[in-house]
């Protein structure tokens, strides 16, 4: 059976792909809707959804809280991806290259990616983003540093388990290059519980993100949802609306990520596609 009928079976992921697809689109078309800069003062301040024009309200300083979504979901969708792609791409570096050579390869980055492990997530990336200057490029990239571990210990597993196949030997015997074998016989084989791993890992990103911004950690010149959060905690109880809305949107996004991958993963599992 082929891979989008695997996928259409689990209705929660067909869910899942469709907000997801929504949400693409808010974050694609938010200038269009939302032409103004999101920082700007749009009108009153504290304005309740539906009042004086503002769809979801306001926050303290007269923003459109809507704007900001649509605007905040651009940032939130391309800090996930970007941080997940340098993570992805570090893991399988990492991983492929001591699960292939084993020996002391394998010891010296298996112990460095241990180390990675030791240290929370949360606190190493908020220690990083505090050592660099806040900005999109080094919350990327303390994302990226904190999640290529899981990539790396998964691929290294994955050729180990293949290095000695008969059809590795074949290209040894052939005379291919180790390259060669890791990135067009090896790797390929790899990629499914490596796409699973990864679009799981785009909303472990977007929740890292968002509680850097809600710190104060993010870049104050872009708008995000984690941003809109930290403006408005302490307006909770005033103004309940301008940290919900954000709040919600974060909800939304990671639950659809997540159903996606568990369709992805069901989609690609070789056991079930055997069994229809």
């Amino acid at each position: 059976m082929s891979f989008w009928k695997l996928f259409a079976r689990n209705r929660g992921a067909v869910a899942g792909l469709v907000v997801l697809i929504l949400i693409t689109l808010m974050a694609a078309t938010a200038h269009l809707f939302f032409p103004e800069d999101p920082f700007s003062l749009a009108g009153q301040s504290m304005s309740p959804p539906g009042q004086n024009g503002f769809l979801l309200g306001s926050d303290s300083l007269g923003r459109d809280v809507a704007a900001g979504i649509a605007h905040g979901a651009k940032t939130s969708l391309l800090i996930g991806l970007l941080a997940t792609l340098v993570a992805v791409f570090v893991g399988i570096v990492m991983g492929a290259l001591a699960g292939y050579y084993g020996g002391w390869i394998d010891n010296l980055l298996m112990r460095t990616t241990e180390m990675f492990q030791t240290i929370p997530s949360f606190v190493f990336a908020i220690l990083l983003v505090a050592i660099m200057k806040p900005s999109i490029e080094s919350i990327v990239i303390a994302i990226a540093v904190v999640s290529w571990p899981a990539v790396a210990r998964l691929v290294r597993g994955e050729f180990l388990s293949m290095r000695n196949r008969e059809f590795v030997q074949a290209c040894h015997t052939l005379g291919m290059s180790d390259i060669r074998i890791m990135l067009r016989e090896i790797l390929p084989n790899c990629l499914s519980p490596v796409i699973v791993i990864g679009s799981l890992m785009v909303a472990t990103a977007i929740l890292i993100e968002s509680g850097l911004a809600f710190l104060g950690l993010g870049d104050p010149n872009i708008i995000s949802w984690g941003f809109q959060i930290g403006a408005g905690r302490t307006l909770l109880r005033s103004a309940w609306w301008v940290c919900t809305f954000p709040g919600i949107a974060i909800l939304i996004t990671v639950l659809a990520i997540n159903l996606v991958g568990e369709g992805i993963n069901d989609a690609l599992n070789p056991r079930l596609r055997e069994r229809t």
